[in-house]
């Protein structure tokens, strides 16, 4: 009522200065004529009383008209909520509790006696109020109510209850069931291409008669129906190791479910030559057309074989996923493919301008000695290079320090600033064990030089520098220092290498196969012979191993922390920084104790946290850290992840676990 006096008195007309006005002309008139002041005051008076009166009646009307509208918006809104088209509900969002809600969310619920009585979520079990109370105008999430879906919609509006502030949430349900059938089927039927190749099919069929060469496709053939046919899709043989598979996305997750199970399957098919069938499948998803499709699947498939085989690999627009690639590598590559990479790098270098060889991150004795190999290359084709050099300390200082007291290496070490400045359009960067191009010493060379080359052995990640100009990239060497080797090989004769360069090539070898233990294969060794006749002493490599007194007490240090974990695993943590170095030393170390079969050691850096990873073999280390961002292969890797210990401790567990469960 109050509210509407106020109203009424802000639409009266305000009159009261001209009444002064006329007083005042009043009293002036009776100064000089008392008659004509009389007269005027009657009239003044006149004219006030009509105003009264006038305004009585003006604001009796205002009133009639003010809650005539009240009534009508009040009878409006009451009829808008009870009949309107969409469930509506009022709750208190603090307490879940059901202030008021309309016959159509009643019929939707079911609990048209007893909704009152409840909790929202207790009639709902999908809905949430969080959202509300995050400001948000729309519910994030489809809720269901029986076999129907709906989008949310809802306010929130502060009362005041006895003193105390609350919220009251109302909220509007949009029946989406249809649309979001509609959606999923869409999503449910694209279509996805698979191609599934037989990767070892050379081997498994070399010096079989065509009877047996029959029978032992025959057999992979009915696995891989069998595999196939849930599907209902396309499936056929296009190459003699290659088939294609194309069918609808929503048996897609029914086959990662059962973790490509065909792997398995073919794996456990054996040749007369004792050697098993591999299988690899690259799959193509969430593309814009069956062209893209196909080029998915095939990059996928290139992933696979780049990490060795065995496995399934997904492609859709942003990323890959992995699934299996736990087995062993095994040799592969060809001399022919050597020799051929080795004319083509040849051919790039003596095209280039000049030369820049780059390595990862604190690179280690393999990066370098990879790094001294193409150095060589370039020397032999007179084209000028140079290797940039990582500031600071790293494993691979000593023999930079060393090379660089050669003639034929003054100036060859140069920082990436220089190298930026010198680059010119026909410079070529060579980039050596590494193929992630955030790993790379520096990412700025990458980006500003137009020809790339890699070499390097490492499975390939999800990222990886791609449009090189030149990839040598065998996951079935045991370094970056033995495919350089074989290059140099067809390239070079042994006495166009230094010694210091072979000793170089050589420590690296041995650095990643651990003194020839690790990772060896019959090329392994005919590239150290190769470096044995360019003069590398095997007394002086050694020397480049060993440690001082406080190294080895680190080193010894780290392994009396190590703990058991699933009975053949060591993880060694240390709260403090220790050398990379060490950590690596210590993580081989423990491989030589009995009943480990890998080890993982863990310390602080900053704000980080480095992880060095060894394993015998049966366990793959590479796959348990690429689950935290690392990389390397299936016997050694690494990682660097952000977060404390005490956190990259706990999900490194949980790969372990995760590891042994997919298995």
């Amino acid at each position: 009522m109050k509210k509407k006096n106020k109203l009424s008195h802000l639409l009266e007309p305000s009159l009261r200065l001209y009444f002064i006005a006329l007083v005042c002309f009043t009293v002036a008139s009776a100064f000089f004529n008392l008659y004509l002041g009389i007269a005027e005051a009657v009239v003044v008076l006149m004219l006030y009383a009509y105003f009264r009166r006038a305004n009585t009646l003006r604001r009796r009307e205002i009133l009639k008209y003010i809650d005539n509208v009240t009534c009508n918006i009040d009878v409006a809104t009451k009829d808008t909520m009870v009949n309107a088209p969409l469930p509506m509900v009022i709750f208190k969002p603090e307490t879940d509790e059901v202030i008021w809600s309309n016959e159509r969310f009643l019929q939707l619920t079911g609990e048209r006696e007893h909704l009152f009585d409840t909790k929202l979520s207790a009639a709902v079990p999908d809905f949430t109020s969080r959202w509300l109370m995050e400001g948000k105008s729309q519910c994030p999430n489809e809720v269901r109510i029986g076999d129907k879906r709906f989008l949310v919609y809802g306010h929130l509006v502060r009362t005041d209850d006895r003193g105390h502030q609350s919220f009251l949430a109302t909220t509007y349900w949009v029946d989406v069931t249809e649309f979001s059938n509609v959606k999923e089927e869409f999503y449910d039927s694209r279509p996805v291409v698979a191609i599934l190749l037989l990767d070892n099919y050379e081997e498994i069929l070399k010096g079989l008669s065509d009877n047996a060469s029959s029978a032992l496709l025959s057999e992979i053939n009915a696995r891989l129906d069998e595999w196939v046919a849930p599907a209902g899709g396309i499936f056929c043989r296009y190459n003699r190791d290659h088939y294609l598979f194309l069918f609808e996305e929503r048996h897609l997750q029914a086959y990662q479910d059962g973790k490509y199970s065909v792997l398995d399957a073919v794996h456990a098919i054996t040749s007369p030559n004792g050697i098993p069938a591999t299988l690899s499948i690259g799959i193509g998803k969430d593309a814009d057309s069956l062209e893209e499709l196909f080029q998915f699947a095939n990059l996928s498939i290139d992933m696979a074989l780049s990490r060795g085989g065995d496995q399934a690999v997904v492609k859709n627009k942003f990323t890959f996923e992995f699934y299996g690639g736990r087995s062993k590598e095994t040799e592969k590559r060809t001399k022919v493919k050597s020799r051929v990479m080795a004319n083509a790098l040849a051919e790039l270098i003596s095209s280039a301008s000049m030369v820049f060889i780059m390595g990862h991150k604190y690179p280690d004795l393999d990066c370098m000695g990879a790094a001294s190999g193409v150095m060589a290359l370039c020397r032999k084709r007179g084209v000028p290079a140079h290797i940039i050099k990582e500031s600071g300390q790293n494993p691979a200082s000593g023999m930079a320090e060393r090379l660089s007291a050669l003639p034929e290496y003054r100036d060859a070490f140069l920082s990436a600033q220089d190298a930026l400045i010198m680059a010119d359009a026909n410079a070529l960067l060579v980039v050596v064990d590494t193929n992630r191009p955030e790993q790379v010493s520096a990412q700025e060379v990458l980006l500003s030089c137009n020809k790339v080359a890699v070499i390097d052995h490492h499975r390939r990640a999800a990222t990886y520098i791609a449009n090189a100009a030149l990839n040598f990239h065998e996951p079935y060497a045991s370094s970056a220092s033995e495919l350089v080797t074989e290059l140099i090989q067809y390239a070079m004769e042994p006495a166009d290498l230094l010694r210091a360069e072979a000793e170089a090539l050589l420590a690296g070898i041995v650095l990643d196969t651990k003194q020839f233990t690790m990772r060896t294969g019959g090329r392994t060794f005919e590239a150290a012979a190769y470096l044995r006749r360019a003069g590398a002493d095997t007394g002086d490599v050694k020397k480049l191993f060993q440690n001082d007194l406080e190294g080895t007490i680190a080193k010894y240090d780290i392994i009396q922390n190590a703990k058991m974990y699933r009975n053949n695993i060591a993880v060694a943590r240390v709260d403090h920084t220790v050398g990379r170095v060490t950590a690596a030393q210590a993580a081989d170390e423990l491989l030589n104790i009995a009943g480990i079969d890998a080890s993982f050691v863990l310390f602080p850096d900053g704000e980080r946290v480095i992880i060095s990873a060894r394993s015998m073999g049966d366990t793959n280390v590479q796959v348990v850290l690429e689950k935290l961002g690392g990389g390397g292969n299936a016997a050694t890797a690494g990682a660097q992840v952000p977060g404390t210990l005490d956190q990259v401790t706990r999900n490194l567990i949980r790969s372990i676990d995760q590891y042994f469960e997919d298995e």
